[in-house]
């Protein structure tokens, strides 16, 4: 049997150039979620000091703690000397007290607080040092490549850095992995103990507008300049946004809505493929039956820039005949999106039912097919 690579036009659909944002933050990463695809990346890839947003790794850390058993959220948590003459942003907790890991959460989502970091880092690695550690060995299993801890804070430290890429990879693995605690990122307003009345309120600009955003993380130290990490949902898409380097809060505020605007505005999410439609049918070569259904897993969605039209090309690729026996969910080649300004989108196909091989009078009939074929090739015909 000769195999040969079909490349089958499959769908053809209306797409745009994008309107390009020219953002001001001296480092950017913007995502879609649902289609997997980086709608912004500028020098998304050098590592940076992340000031307080490096606290969503230490959440992290917290709330895989939680999921071990290794932690409960109404654990009273002792409070050391350090945590509680940590400066910068706090949660105002003092040696006398015993926050629950609940209480201390909400400290750190909310108030950023620096105090209620050092309370779980000593927790969970003894040391805040230790724990460090382990937030760049954990960070390094989870794929962010730009990313080391010198503490649970933030607080400015030679080599302490993560990359906009990092960052949004992070929040992206908070958004799927804990969507249980999640929710406490979307939270305005939280009071621990009155001590500092005006010490409550979420820093997340974002938080106050209508665009759906519901987290994750401000940040600001003087190296790094004003900086967030932000997510928000519009009609079930969700997208992740990372700046850094604004010169002020106003600023920060100011672009991460034009962020989140562009990315919802400029874009649509379009069902190219329904999951579980068949896409095509591809030949069988000896099977009880002669072709067999492609399908995808979850189907195709690509994001169909906004403006003027253009042609989007969508193409199956296989080798033909596809011998038998095939098994359904059998991976059997691929599905390929092209537009103009972006990268390949690559789906796989799979077999969508079983076929077995023929019976003996089906081989018999699918080999007088072969020598048929190849006694014309050897005609030259």
């Amino acid at each position: 049997m000769r195999a040969f690579l079909t490349r089958l036009l499959v769908l053809l659909c209306l797409a745009a150039p994008v309107q390009a944002f020219e953002t001001t933050a001296t480092s950017a990463w913007v995502y879609d979620v649902n289609t997997s695809t980086v709608l912004m990346s500028k020098n998304a890839d050098v590592p940076i000091p992340p000031a307080s947003m490096s606290k969503l790794m230490t959440l992290y850390m917290v709330f895989e703690a939680l999921e071990k058993g290794a932690l409960k959220m109404d654990e009273a948590v002792p409070v050391s000397t350090r945590a509680w003459k940590m400066g910068g942003s706090k949660m105002f907790v003092e040696p006398s007290d015993t926050p629950t890991v609940e209480q201390l959460i909400k400290g750190i989502i909310v108030l950023s607080g620096n105090d209620a970091c050092v309370v779980l880092a000593e927790r969970l690695g003894g040391t805040e040092e230790a724990f460090a550690r382990q937030m760049t060995e954990r960070a390094k299993t989870l794929g962010l490549k730009h990313s080391v801890f010198r503490n649970s804070t933030g607080w400015p430290a030679e080599g302490h850095v993560m990359s906009a890429e990092d960052l949004g990879m992070l929040a992206m693995h908070i958004i799927r992995d804990f969507p249980q605690y999640y929710d406490d990122f979307s939270l305005t307003e939280f009071r621990y103990m009155d001590r500092v009345p005006s010490n409550r309120f979420n820093r997340n600009p974002l938080l106050k507008l209508d665009i759906g955003a519901d987290g994750l993380k401000t940040g600001h130290t003087e190296e790094a300049g004003y900086g967030l990490v932000g997510s928000a949902v519009q009609d079930g898409r969700r997208v992740i946004f990372v700046i850094s380097g604004l010169p002020s809060d106003t600023a920060r505020a100011e672009e991460s809505e034009s962020i989140a605007n562009w990315a919802f505005r400029q874009f649509s999410m379009e069902t190219l493929v329904p999951a579980g439609e068949t896409v095509l049918e591809a030949p069988v070569w000896l099977g009880a039956r002669s072709r067999v259904g492609l399908t995808t897993k979850d189907g195709v969605n690509v994001l169909v820039p906004a403006g003027s039209q253009d042609q989007v090309k969508v193409e199956a690729v296989y080798d033909a005949p596809i011998p038998a026996p095939i098994a359904k969910g059998d991976p059997i080649g691929r599905l390929v999106v092209t537009m103009p300004g972006t990268q390949e989108a690559i789906t796989p196909l799979l077999a969508a039912e079983d076929v077995p091989e023929a019976g003996f009078a089906g081989r018999m009939k699918g080999a007088v097919m072969r020598l048929g074929h190849k006694a014309v090739e050897a005609a030259g015909l």
